[in-house]
This record gives structure tokens, C-alpha cells and sequence, in this order.
């Protein structure tokens, strides 16, 4: 069977799905096998059954039945080593790593000033440092082969902030920023990487949610999302993309217009607000980096004497 079989769109690819045992962890795992890819599912296992199988082990005997293939990992996204791990538990079953998806994730409630300085590490260290070793292993596979698929789950908590949640809106938003900067170094490398950011019913989101809600929040209903962006044939690059409930919209960050300051060296506080205010009238822009917007404000690339300190656009360029 190959890969341009119809419905078999990613046969001979391996995945690795970290978080991949419950939820939308599951049901990544799941539409990739479905989609032909072989799959590294891994769970920690804090919780087997009476035959001491975890979350990981359930999902590859559900891949496996429906006769996919699929192995079972249970390293801790917290570990120091996890990332490698996952991505040699790869390259030893099957010799090489396409596509990788940074899922796992925690989320500890609390009012930021009740929180001990503990428990939003934790967070910390398993959201965005776990994502990032992952990520890591993976680049130093994706590279000497022209190609690679990253997906960073973030959330709209990154984007926005959420109260009673800023270590988990904290670790989201690390991804953001993260992504677009593998994005920009990937890309001459045929490495993509995009964000995605959904809605769905999770263990962290279960609790407290109304029934008509949990109805719309299906964790395969953003799985489509995800085995598109995991494609050969998908050239997006660097996107945010918020889904859930069968619905999906592009999000960004943006700049406004720019306004001059005035030369008073005390700049009262409705003058400020006044010049916030005219800035939000202007368009709103993107950047591909963070040295384009500086040279944008600063004056433009005269500023630089003519220097691309920018590195390889999003969609491609030079090798770095």
C-alpha cells in the first residue's frame, strides 16, 4: 500500500504523539493510524488496569486491532531524557520519524498568588519544556532528511490569558512563540511546524462543563485538523490554528499602526491612552519574525544597512 492510496494519505510515515493515551491525545493517535501512519503512542502510566495496561497500551491495541501499527511508550513528558526517548522509540521500530506531535500536557487551577512556585514549575515543565525536548529530538531527525511535520498543541489560554490558569496560559504561549521560531529555522529543510489550538473534552476540561457543551467538544472533531497538517502535501507553516466543534478559524498576533511620541519626557497617562487609541485605528499587521517588526517601527531595513538579520522566511530560503 502506498501513500497515494486513496484514504491511506500518510502510509509509510511514523508519527510520535506524546499525551497520546487519553483524549485528543487518543484521537490523534487514532486518525493518524487510520490515515496509515505507524505511531509512537506515548502515555505515562499513572493509572493500569487490573492487567497492568495504561492509556498507552489501550491505544495501540485499538490501532493494532484495526491492523495498524503502533508501539506503546511511557516516559514521563518531565523527564529530562522523554524527547529522545520517544523519538528513539521511533527510529528503532522503524528507522525513521516524519511527523511529531507535542501534546502532553497538564493543567493546575489556581489563583496565581495562592499557586506555590512548585506546582506552576510543574506545569512549566511539562507543557512547554516537555514539548520543547520533543521538539528537539525531532529537529535533529527532520533536518538531515529534508522533512518533517511538527505540531505544537498550545490553546487559546496562551493567546489570551485565562484566570485561575497562568501557568497553563503561561506554558501555551511559550509554545506560540516557540513555534514560529522552529517554523522560520525548519522551513529551509522542508520542516514545518504549526500550531493548534482546540476546543475539546479533556480531562482538564471535563470538570464544571455543561452537558450541551460537552456535546460540541468531541476530541475527533479536531483530529481532521491535525492528519492535514501533518501531510506531505501541506506547505502551511508557522499558522495558528483554533478549532473545536467542527468549527476553525486562523489567530495571529499583531501589531497596529505606528504612532510618533511626543518629545514631553512626561508622558501623562491619558496621553498614552490617547495614542493607543490612533495606533488601534491603523491595520493591523503580521510579522514573520521579531526583528521584521523592530526594523518596520525603527524605520525599515534602512535601519540595518541592508543586513537580513531575519534568517529564512516561513515558506522557505537559505539554509541556516
Amino acid at each position: 500500500m502506498t501513500g497515494a492510496t486513496r484514504g491511506m494519505p500518510l502510509a509509510g510515515r511514523v508519527a510520535v504523539v506524546s499525551g497520546g493515551g487519553r483524549g485528543l491525545g487518543r484521537s490523534f493517535c487514532l486518525a493518524l493510524a487510520r490515515q496509515g501512519a505507524r505511531v509512537v503512542v506515548n502515555n505515562r502510566n499513572r493509572l493500569v488496569d487490573g492487567d497492568g495496561l495504561g492509556p498507552a497500551d489501550h491505544v495501540t491495541a485499538e490501532i493494532t486491532a484495526a491492523g495498524g501499527e503502533a508501539v506503546a511508550d511511557y516516559c514521563d513528558a518531565a523527564a529530562a531524557d522523554s524527547g529522545e526517548a520517544m523519538v528513539t522509540a521511533a527510529l528503532e521500530r522503524w528507522g525513521r520519524l516524519d511527523i511529531c506531535v507535542a501534546n502532553a500536557a497538564i493543567g493546575v487551577g489556581g489563583m496565581f498568588h495562592r499557586q506555590s512556585a512548585e506546582q506552576f514549575a510543574e506545569v512549566l515543565d511539562i507543557n512547554l519544556h516537555g514539548s520543547i525536548r520533543l521538539a528537539r529530538a525531532a529537529m535533529t531527525v527532520m533536518r538531515p532528511a529534508n522533512y518533517g511535520r511538527i505540531i505544537l498543541v498550545s490553546s487559546t489560554g496562551g493567546l489570551h490569558g485565562d484566570i485561575g490558569l497562568s501557568a497553563y496560559a503561561a506554558s501555551k504561549g511559550g509554545l506560540l512563540a516557540f513555534g514560529r521560531s522552529l517554523a522560520a529555522e525548519g522551513a529551509s529543510r522542508g520542516v514545518l511546524t504549526n500550531m493548534l489550538l482546540p476546543y475539546a473534552l479533556t480531562q482538564m476540561t471535563d470538570d464544571g462543563m455543561p452537558s450541551q457543551a460537552k456535546a460540541q467538544m468531541d476530541p475527533g472533531a479536531v483530529a481532521p485538523v491535525l492528519t492535514a497538517l501533518a501531510s506531505k502535501d501541506c506547505r502551511l507553516n508557522g499558522e495558528y490554528i483554533v478549532t473545536g466543534g467542527g468549527r476553525l478559524r486562523r489567530a495571529s498576533v499583531v501589531e497596529w499602526g505606528t504612532v510618533e511620541l511626543p518629545a514631553d519626557p512626561d508622558l501623562r497617562p491619558e496621553v498614552l491612552a490617547g495614542l493607543l487609541a490612533e495606533s488601534r485605528r491603523g491595520e493591523p499587521r503580521e510579522f514573520r519574525v521579531a526583528v521584521d517588526a523592530f526594523t518596520d517601527l525603527m524605520g525599515g531595513a534602512d535601519l540595518m544597512g541592508g543586513a537580513d538579520l531575519a534568517g529564512p522566511d516561513l515558506a522557505g530560503g537559505g539554509h541556516r
